[in-house]
């Protein structure tokens, strides 16, 4: 089983003196030097591409309102595939990596509907509902006056860690594109709760890791646009994909000064193109101070000189502080270490069968993205790649995004001309099913004929309830009643009617 987020490591202290953190820094560094070293001498695990993927759950009560429950709900499943999140109302259901070709998406479908069936079973004999959805919309700042936050040292010392580095309280500033604007500043990470996404994982080989990643962030745009599922936060209506905002801001360790400065924030899309995953670890030593400082017995440079690989625990602890979009990941099973992209950018929902749908477009993309001759990041800039993404995740199905060859152009164009075919034969290539190609490629089709994702769908929702005289709050739970309604069937987002 892959440790899917270093970050789900339980950590000892909820704070750190002078001295453990000096050594902490001097033991990444150590893992940063051995892994070096991997990377040049070891024999990396990649036998055949093997996928992995975590959906961040919602609970709610019978008003559909956040429930802080998942304690009660996690006893209640009992079942080790899930796990607590970072708010009391937030679960996570982890599924074990399995190889791409065939039908094992249909099949994947098929387990993570039963799973969550007998979750959904299970969290209602203890007063919850589950929801899969980017942002939970009827989330209000008053839900987060009481205990809202997991029973976790990791959660307990993370909030910590920020808050201390920032030194003053946390600000979220959005404003969405019919004006509406949000405002406000919270004294705890409580924000960061809300943000519940969608991870895919691809093992990659170290030689091909810089192509994947490199790919993995010219397709995030694309994604986000087609994915969007995050239309409001604390009563507003504000991007199509207000996650990707709210979480970074809601995890900024920067005061206004050392943003002036030009200081990384720990929530970024990345500043280049890389030419190998050591890149990226570089950077992230180089740049990122502390958050957990917490250290083990491990002699990386005896375990590597005596054939065992090291398992690094402090170079990923600190790789799981630093949220990249894409982030890079190492990791050992069996005694074996591996390589891995972990994409982040997705929402979780609407349905599983729309989870399917952006894993294959995902997946075939990458894949030919990553083989071409003279791949997309030759012929675009980083800088264009990150203003797409910043459209993708404002405008949704409405963004114009570039892409060489097209130039400006709107995204659901862009997909059907263009990626969606290199989706297909990127999945040929992998040896993936007819059957599956047509059923997931065909719901992203679907979205982009119709013009309709998550986002639009509850922002249509919200103002029709709106427009029979229903204030804001009374709308928004009113949608979220429908929304879940029709994710219990799992029907393609774009085929909902509008109520």
């Amino acid at each position: 089983m892959w440790l899917v987020d270093s970050m789900g490591v339980e950590v000892n202290a909820i704070s750190y003196n002078r001295e453990e953190r000096q050594r902490y820094r001097e033991k990444v560094r150590l893992n940063l030097d051995v892994f070096e070293r991997m990377l040049n001498q070891s024999q990396f695990e990649f036998d055949r591409p093997m996928t992995g993927l975590e959906i961040e759950l919602n609970l709610v009560d019978e008003n559909f309102q956040p429930h802080f429950h998942n304690k009660e709900v996690l006893k209640a499943i009992a079942d080790e595939a899930f796990q607590t999140e970072l708010a009391q109302y937030n679960i996570e259901l982890n599924v074990p990596p399995r190889p791409l070709p065939g039908d094992a998406a249909i099949e994947l479908e098929e387990e993570l509907r039963a799973n969550l069936n007998h979750a959904s079973e299970r969290a209602k004999e203890v007063g919850s509902t589950i929801v899969a959805i980017g942002m939970l919309p009827t989330i209000m700042p008053e839900h987060y006056e009481g205990e809202w936050i997991s029973d976790s040292n990791r959660y307990a010392a993370l909030q910590d860690s920020v808050l201390g580095a920032r030194g003053e309280d946390i600000e979220l500033d959005i404003e969405g594109p019919t004006g509406e604007h949000l405002a406000t500043y919270c004294d705890t990470l409580a924000p960061e709760s809300a943000c519940t996404s969608v991870q895919l994982h691809l093992q990659v080989a170290p030689l091909e890791f810089a192509d994947h990643w490199n790919a993995a962030q010219a397709l995030a745009a694309p994604q986000l646009a087609l994915a969007a599922n995050s239309p409001y936060f604390f009563g507003k209506r504000l991007h199509a994909e207000s996650r990707i905002e709210v979480f970074h801001q809601a995890c900024d360790t920067r005061p206004v000064e050392l943003k002036n400065q030009g200081v990384r924030p720990r929530v970024w899309f990345g500043e280049r193109w890389v030419t190998s995953i050591f890149d990226l670890f570089e950077e992230n030593v180089r740049y990122y101070p502390t958050l957990l400082a917490e250290t083990t017995d491990e002699d990386p440079m005896a375990k590597l000189e005596a054939g065992i690989a090291p398992t690094l625990a402090e170079l990923r602890l600190h790789n799981g502080t630093i949220y990249r979009w894409n982030r890079p990941i190492y990791d050992v099973v069996d005694g074996k270490p591996h390589l891995r992209v972990e994409n982040r950018v997705l929402p979780a929902g609407p349905t599983i069968v729309d989870v399917m749908a952006n894993a294959a477009f995902y997946y075939g993309c990458v894949r030919k993205l990553a083989h071409e001759d003279r791949p997309v990041w030759t012929k675009m800039s980083f800088s264009a790649a990150e203003e797409n993404f910043r459209r993708g995740y404002r405008d949704g199905m409405d963004a114009k995004l570039y892409w060489p060859g097209f130039g400006e152009v709107n995204a659901e164009e862009l997909v059907l001309r263009h990626l969606l075919p290199m989706a297909h034969e990127g999945l040929e290539e992998w040896g993936v099913s007819q059957a599956v190609r047509d059923r997931y490629l065909g719901v992203i089709e679907g979205r982009c004929t119709t013009g309709v994702n998550g986002a639009v769908w509850m922002t249509r929702a919200v103002e029709a309830f709106e427009a029979r005289g229903m204030d804001r709050r009374t709308a928004l739970a009113r949608m979220l009643e429908e929304y879940k309604s029709h994710m219990d069937v799992n029907a393609p987002v774009h085929t909902w009617p509008m109520p």
